[in-house]
């Protein structure tokens, strides 16, 4: 079961105002990305969070899970729980490199 855009749209307002938004379509689920850096994985209406140090004691009795065939595991976040979500999505930002921009192909 695909990611809907309702859900993915749900999971950007629980964790607005901790920066810039957007999401973005990849490999059929989504990417949440927080002032350009990629912070949370979306597949099958689930939000996945990134085994890290730095937000290990707040989701220390999260569920975890693998988004998808061959990834690590990871956290499941409740994004139901707008508070958490935020706190979490925070910490996630603070530690997370933006993408090393793409070289461009010379031919």
């Amino acid at each position: 079961m695909a990611t809907s855009v309702e859900f993915i749209e749900y999971v950007c307002e629980q964790v607005r105002g901790v920066g810039e938004i957007r999401y973005k379509k990849m490999f059929g689920e989504y990417m949440v990305y927080v002032n350009d850096k990629p912070v949370l994985l979306v597949c099958d209406d689930t939000v996945y969070v990134k085994m890290l140090d730095a937000v290990t004691e707040d989701l220390a009795d999260a569920p975890r899970g693998i988004p998808y065939g061959g990834a690590k595991e990871h956290f499941i976040l409740d994004i139901d729980d707008a508070d958490l979500a935020v706190k979490v999505t925070q910490k996630l930002e603070e530690v997370t490199p933006r993408p090393k921009p793409k070289k461009k192909k010379v031919k």
